[in-house]
């Protein structure tokens, strides 16, 4: 179950096509974290198919199912049958910080509103499947010092909370710079409370 501290996004760039009555339809779903991104991403496929017929898209940044970050566009084609029906599928599709351009090269047969709908939807649906997931994951880097006699115990508790080690830093006391799952941190703190004993230090550097 995704939250806002954690959430599917896309692992890696994917494409499918479909041939649907002669038009040839290039689906490619992208990951992006915001309108920037975004940009680029569809100025990038539109670099890529410069002779196309239309490169129709739409975007999602945030969490699954957010509808506070998005934009779509049916480039050309008549209104409500490209964009809408791409942007439709990325709301539904569980994965959030996304993008798809779906590329069309006209092959001489008009689809129809209803055609164009399930065309443009078919092909967003269809590279979403496709799509390998990984998670974005929210961070908060932390500064921990101690004694050298916690570094073992500073170690293991990262482990516990699906911590990451940054850096050691070895001089009168070790300290380490811990990135720990945001929904994590405050069982870190106590568990380091409840281990140390008020011997630790430690100080919230940042979120990413």
């Amino acid at each position: 179950m995704s939250n806002h501290k954690r959430y599917p996004v896309l692992a890696r760039e994917t494409r499918v096509t479909d041939t649907i009555k002669g038009s040839r339809f290039i689906s490619t779903a992208a990951r992006v974290v915001d309108a920037g991104a975004a940009g680029e991403f569809v100025r990038r496929i539109k670099d890529e198919f410069p002779d196309a017929t239309h490169n129709c898209w739409a975007w999602v940044a945030g969490p699954p199912g957010s509808t506070a970050l998005n934009g779509s566009s049916d480039d050309g084609e008549p209104g409500g049958t490209a964009g809408m029906p791409i942007l439709t599928v990325l709301l539904n599709s569980g994965v959030g910080d996304v993008a798809v351009v779906v590329t069309r090269y006209y092959g001489g047969v008009k689809l129809g509103r209803g055609g164009l709908v399930r065309a443009y939807g078919g092909g967003a649906r269809r590279v979403m499947k496709e799509a390998p997931l990984t998670e974005r994951v929210f961070y908060v880097r932390m500064e921990v010092t101690a004694d050298y006699a916690a570094v073992a115990t500073i170690r293991r508790l990262a482990g516990k909370h699906e911590g990451v080690v940054d850096a050691e830093e070895f001089g009168e006391r070790v300290a380490f710079t811990v990135d720990i799952p945001e929904e994590f941190v405050a069982g870190f703190e106590d568990d380091l409370t409840e281990a140390g004993g008020g011997k630790f230090r430690v100080t919230r550097l940042k979120s990413s």
